[in-house]
C-alpha cells in the first residue's frame, strides 16, 4: 500500500493563492433567530454562493491548476453524483481542457444538467461506488486523462480547506467548527486549516444516519465500506476514503449523526429564517447543532454551508 500524502496548512495556503483568480470569496452570514434557537453564536460560511453552487469548485480548481501543462492537455476524469462533477467541468473549462464525468443512475437531474452545461463529457454507470470507480479507471486508461477523485485527492482536500481558511481569517475566537461528512474531503481540509492554527478548537462532522460509514469507521478504527447509503443527502453518499479517515483520526474529529427528518427540518429553517437556498447535505450541520444544543450552549460555532444545488421541482417538504 502506498503511503498517504497528507496535505498541510502550507498546501491550503498555496491552494488559496492558486484558485484566487477563479473562485469566489463567499460571505459569512448570521441569524439572530437561529442563534436563539440553538443558544450559541453561529457563523455560516456560505459556499452555496460559490461557483457551481458548492464548495467543490475550490478543490476541483486547485487540482486542475496544479497539473503540469503536458498532463493537463490530456484532460481530467472523475466520478460524481453532481457537485464535484460540475466543479471539475467548470475548473477544466477555465484551463481549456476536457473533463470526463462518470455519473451514477439516479443522480439529481438538476445536478446532471449543470455538469453538461459546464461542458463535461458524461459517462453513465450503475449507482454503486464500485461501478463508478471502475468506469472512471476505464475512461482514464482510454483517454490518458488524470483522475481527480472527489475527496481523496490531496489537491482536492487542500482546496476544500480554503473555505475554512477564509472563515477563520474573518471570524476569530471560534470554539468549534462543523462541516458535513460524506467522502471526507471537506471535513478533512477543514480540520487541517482549523487545528493547524488553533489546536484547541473542536472539530465536528455532521453525517446522515443512513450513510454513517464515517461514524462506523471511527468506532471500528478502520474503514467501513459495506454500508449501502440510504439518505436524502445525495452529496453525502460517498464512502469515506483512507486519507479522509486518517485526517478524522489525526485531528480528533467527532462525528454527529442526524436523521433525514432532522436534516429536512434544518434545511427548511435555513430557507425560512436566513432566506437562502441550501441543499439537504449541508443542512446536516445545523441539524446536528440543534440535536446536540446542550453541548454547544454559549459557544461560537463556525458552520460550513457546503452547497445550494436543489431540484426546485422536487423539494423534500
Amino acid at each position: 500500500m502506498s503511503p498517504l500524502i497528507v496535505p498541510t496548512l502550507a498546501d491550503i495556503h498555496t491552494a488559496a493563492t492558486r484558485i484566487a483568480p477563479y473562485a469566489h470569496r463567499t460571505p459569512v452570514l448570521r441569524s439572530r433567530g437561529v442563534d436563539a434557537l440553538v443558544g450559541a453564536e453561529l457563523f455560516f460560511k456560505c459556499e452555496n454562493f460559490q461557483r457551481v453552487g458548492a464548495f467543490k469548485f475550490r478543490g476541483a480548481c486547485n487540482a486542475v491548476w496544479a497539473l503540469d501543462d503536458a498532463v493537463a492537455q490530456r484532460g481530467v476524469v472523475t466520478h460524481s453524483s453532481g457537485n464535484h462533477g460540475a466543479a471539475l467541468a467548470l475548473a477544466a473549462s477555465t484551463r481549456g481542457i476536457k473533463a470526463h464525468v462518470i455519473v451514477p443512475e439516479g443522480a439529481v437531474k438538476s445536478k446532471l444538467a449543470a455538469i453538461e452545461n459546464y461542458g463535461a463529457i458524461l459517462h453513465r454507470c450503475a449507482a454503486t461506488i464500485a461501478a463508478r470507480e471502475e468506469a472512471a479507471e476505464r475512461v482514464r486508461h482510454e483517454t490518458g486523462a488524470t483522475l481527480v477523485h472527489p475527496y481523496t485527492d490531496p489537491h482536492v482536500i487542500a482546496g476544500q480547506g480554503t473555505a475554512t481558511l477564509e472563515l477563520l481569517n474573518e471570524i476569530t475566537e471560534l470554539d468549534a467548527l462543523i462541516a458535513p461528512l460524506g467522502g471526507g474531503g471537506l471535513i478533512g481540509g477543514s480540520a487541517i486549516a482549523a487545528k493547524s492554527q488553533f489546536p484547541t478548537m473542536q472539530i465536528f462532522a455532521a453525517e446522515p444516519e443512513g450513510a454513517a460509514d464515517g461514524f462506523a469507521s471511527l468506532q471500528r478504527g478502520e474503514r467501513v465500506t459495506d454500508i449501502v447509503p440510504n439518505t436524502i443527502c445525495d452529496g453525502l453518499r460517498g464512502t469515506i476514503g483512507a486519507i479522509n479517515l486518517h485526517l478524522l483520526q489525526l485531528y480528533g474529529v467527532d462525528v454527529l449523526l442526524v436523521s433525514d427528518s432532522e436534516t429536512i427540518a434544518a434545511m427548511r429553517l435555513i430557507w425560512d429564517r436566513m432566506k437562502i437556498v441550501v441543499e439537504a447535505s449541508c443542512a446536516t450541520v445545523l441539524a446536528a447543532l440543534i440535536k446536540n444544543r446542550e453541548r454547544f450552549q454559549g459557544q461560537r460555532i463556525g458552520l460550513i454551508i457546503s452547497g445550494g444545488n436543489v431540484d426546485l421541482s422536487d423539494l423534500p417538504w
